[in-house]
């Protein structure tokens, strides 16, 4: 099928999930080293996100990618294209985007996943914008989706403490309606490749009883390495992103920032000139979720009534790799479209169809099996009421 050139890009709808259970800082007190004052004075996190053993990047994603198809108020086949950006995939094949693709319920999109880790989104977002801008596609679902508990080291609290899941996602679609500019800007520096990084798994490292012993299948990361090339790339990228969309900084309404650690936003604000209240912030409640990160934050702002038609936004993120990315853009959609498409989805209404004569170990780290154990919020215990009573409350996600 020919698509017709559109003269702009829209963003139109958004959407996020994120799993019920919460890890807290007191947990972690329970499993390493650390205590909460610690890991809030050193990254402003207080809790993170837990999957439970039923949900995948690709349950998480299709959630989100759903309640954004909501918002934007198209049918699920009017989606030309899936761009799952991950780190964590269901398995390194089939694509984590071919299972969402099914999930959502989409019979004619083409899918594919997106490596660029904690930047994968705006990469994807970036490989989007290009895709309608060419005439390739008129709607495009944008997802970062992440489960990242699965493969964290629980005596490491370097790097436990850091992580969470979750999944949020944008569409964007072909317009007539003139945009103004938007400034795109990615970066690559190879040189810190091994800053953060997971070492086996891959061809380098085939998976073997060696590669488990050794814990080569957890994230690794040079904290201190990595927060110096966070706080400077993060300002150059974000600089560069709103100089192509013909602006200043003191142009911009709201930044919305990978949530990695508060300190190194705040360094980014210092460095930008820019007050703290310009700067979209819930990395206490989700830790770093990745290429989940700037999407949740975003559908999260937007939700809460940080953002409105004609706002200058700046998404910028970095991740491994070492990767960055910024978008500048002008805000076109109606912010209350946001609530309207979350409440369309439920969690239950998405199922990842599981493969045939094919039995899946514990996902679950032994070091969360207690702490996924416990009531989700808002369950009521009803165990001891009598037949023909109330039915157990759903958690509200």
């Amino acid at each position: 099928m020919t698509i017709a050139s559109p003269r702009s890009v829209r963003l139109t709808g958004w959407g996020r999930y994120a799993p019920a259970q919460a890890l807290t800082n007191a947990d972690l007190e329970r499993m390493v080293d650390t205590n909460d004052e610690w890991i809030v004075s050193r990254t402003g996190i207080r809790e993170r996100r837990v999957a439970a053993a039923h949900e995948t990047s690709a349950s998480m994603g299709a959630v989100a990618g759903l309640r954004a198809i909501r918002t934007a108020g198209i049918d699920v086949d009017d989606i030309d294209l899936i761009i799952v950006a991950t780190l964590s995939p269901d398995y390194w094949m089939p694509s984590t985007a071919s299972l969402v693709k099914e999930a959502i319920g989409n019979t004619r999109a083409a899918a594919f996943d997106l490596a660029a880790a904690c930047s994968g989104f705006v990469y994807g977002y970036a490989t989007a914008s290009a895709y309608i801008a060419a005439g390739l596609a008129t709607n495009v679902l944008v997802i970062g989706s992440e489960l990242l508990t699965r493969f964290l080291d629980y005596s490491d609290r370097s790097t436990c403490i850091l992580f969470g899941d979750g999944a949020g996602a944008v569409v964007l679609s072909a317009s007539d309606e003139p945009t103004s500019p938007v400034g795109i800007e990615l970066t690559t520096d190879p040189q810190g490749a091994y800053m953060i990084w997971l070492p086996a798994g891959g061809s380098k490292a085939p998976s073997s009883l060696e590669t488990i012993t050794r814990g080569q299948h957890k994230i690794r990361m040079e904290g201190k390495e990595t927060y110096r090339f966070a706080t400077r790339t993060l300002a150059s990228t974000g600089l560069a992103a709103v100089g192509k969309a013909g602006w200043t900084q003191d142009d911009v309404d709201l930044i919305i920032p990978h949530q990695a650690n508060i300190r190194i936003i705040e360094a980014v604000a210092k460095g930008l000139d820019l007050p703290m209240d310009r700067f979209f912030v819930n990395v206490d409640r989700y830790g770093n979720t990745s290429a989940a990160s700037v999407p949740i934050a975003l559908a999260e702002a937007v939700n809460s009534g940080r953002v409105k038609q004609g706002d200058k936004l700046v998404f910028i993120a970095f991740g491994a790799g070492f990767t960055s990315g910024a978008v500048a853009l002008e805000w076109t959609a109606d912010p209350a479209r946001g609530l309207i498409g979350e409440a369309a989805v439920s969690p239950d209404d998405v199922t990842v169809r599981q493969p045939v004569d094919w039995d899946s170990v514990d996902p679950i780290p032994p070091a969360l099996a207690e702490v996924l154990a416990r009531p989700l919020p808002g369950h009521l215990d009803l165990s001891d009421v009598a037949p023909g009573e109330p039915e157990h409350a759903h958690p509200v996600r």
